[in-house]
């Protein structure tokens, strides 16, 4: 197998892959596809671009593949090939900080934390 195919069949498996699960489609038909499918294995695995990639996968890797051994690494790589892509292109926010209005900035998380098992909140700061 050349190296070519390999470039080409992550590439194949990532196209379908993000039609498949991000895409609108031509005349929105994925939308209404993924609409149909709202619950289920089916929409679980529409929703997973991982999960989905896994799936996309097996035909490349049957059809590229020149053997068993062959199809069984074709099939990972070209599934791991296409989730480094999506997570490489993917336009995602990232995670906001989280910030709490009228609340004190503390390097303590917790007040309890500091007092001693006795109750008296100044023996930790004594000992």
């Amino acid at each position: 197998m050349r190296f070519y195919w390999l470039v080409m069949g992550i590439l194949a498996v990532w196209r379908v892959t993000h039609l498949l699960s991000v895409e609108d489609g031509p005349w929105n038909i994925l939308i209404w596809i993924r609409r149909k499918i709202a619950s289920g294995f089916w929409a679980s695995l529409v929703n997973c671009f991982y999960c989905l990639s896994l799936w996309v996968a097996v035909p490349f890797a049957f059809f590229i593949g020149e053997n068993l051994k062959d199809r069984s690494f074709l099939w990972l790589a070209f599934s791991a090939g296409a989730i480094l892509i999506e997570r490489v292109t993917s336009r995602e926010a990232e995670a906001p900080i989280y910030f709490e209005p009228g609340g004190h900035d503390s390097a303590v998380l917790r007040e309890g934390e500091n007092r001693a098992v006795g109750g008296d909140p100044t023996a930790s700061a004594r000992d």
